[in-house]
């Protein structure tokens, strides 16, 4: 991951060292334990990289892979409908 830009609604955009580039929307109801701080507005949008992974303060992470396998998927369902 080279980019990570916050957005409304809980969205991320994303860019990978490969050039596959696009968004995620995190659902806030989903944001529970560890994760519950993300709920709060301003503190989501202190996302940073950090060693590759999506972090916050606090030592709140999240792993690439999943997020690069479902911008990935994003992008394949739009192809396949074009």
């Amino acid at each position: 991951m080279v980019e990570i830009n916050p957005e409304a609604n809980y969205s991320l955009f994303f860019g990978f060292k490969d050039a596959l580039s696009g968004r995620v929307r995190l659902d806030p109801g989903e944001l529970t334990g560890v994760l519950a701080p993300l709920g709060d507005v301003a503190f989501f949008n202190r996302v940073y990289i950090d060693g590759g992974a999506l972090a916050w303060p606090g030592d709140i992470d999240l792993a690439p892979d999943a997020l690069y396998r479902k911008i990935a998927d994003q992008r394949d369902i739009r192809q396949r409908a074009s």
